[in-house]
């Protein structure tokens, strides 16, 4: 990765990137043996997010087989989804790209795994078609906005709470006889997601001016 450190191509909020140091630093020391050992190794994070998407995919495929094992795709993939970042500070290569790259493959498997629910039936087909929209736009909007220098004070990206949902749906909820769950937290998310969207447009615009 180039250093493109002068841009900014991340997805993150003024309130986010306030706490979003001490996060960091204290990733890096947690997880500092395995970051040494990752590049003893040669695994750059380019790496790390490749196989990150990979698994999120797979979640797509794995689901027609078995719902439970598609969550441990899911799971794998938020996992090394947090760990990219850091290995690519460790190693010196975090650049805007990388960033850009990671919020590419995140957005990738937002869409392919509400795909694969509406298909399903898990989740409505309007609902899931209004999260996949507004979800890409608010991201689009906010690396536009972080563009720009005038970022979000707060952004909606409720993609882990949509995932930990689903899980605890088809554990739990599902079993119980509580149905369409996923479709009620759907519509609460998107309301978030489309506040966020029409507010971010006209503060782009306003930009413009």
């Amino acid at each position: 990765m180039a250093d493109d450190s002068k841009l900014t191509a991340d997805c993150y909020s003024r309130g986010e990137r306030v706490g979003m140091v001490r996060f960091q630093q204290l990733r890096s020391y947690l997880l500092g043996p395995l970051l040494r050992l990752l590049a003893s190794l040669r695994i750059t994070a380019n790496h790390v997010t490749l196989l990150s998407l990979i698994l999120g995919l797979c979640f797509c495929l794995v689901w027609w087989e078995s719902p439970q094992w598609a969550m441990l795709c899911l799971l794998l993939h938020v996992l090394l989804d947090g760990l990219d970042g850091p290995v690519a500070r460790h190693q010196e290569t975090a650049s805007a790209r990388g960033s850009l790259t990671d919020s590419m493959c995140d957005q990738l498997v937002v869409t392919a795994s509400m795909i694969v629910l509406m298909v399903a039936e898990r989740v409505d087909i309007v609902a899931g078609s209004i999260y996949i929209f507004s979800y890409a736009m608010v991201v689009a909007f906010a690396m536009i906005r972080n563009a720009l220098d005038e970022p979000y004070s707060w952004v909606a990206r409720p993609r882990f709470v949509i995932y930990v949902w689903l899980a605890l749906d088809l554990w739990f909820l599902e079993p119980a006889g509580w149905t369409g769950t996923c479709t009620y937290l759907l519509w609460i998310c998107n309301a978030a997601l489309c506040f966020k969207m029409i507010t971010g447009f006209f503060a782009i615009r306003r930009s413009l001016d």
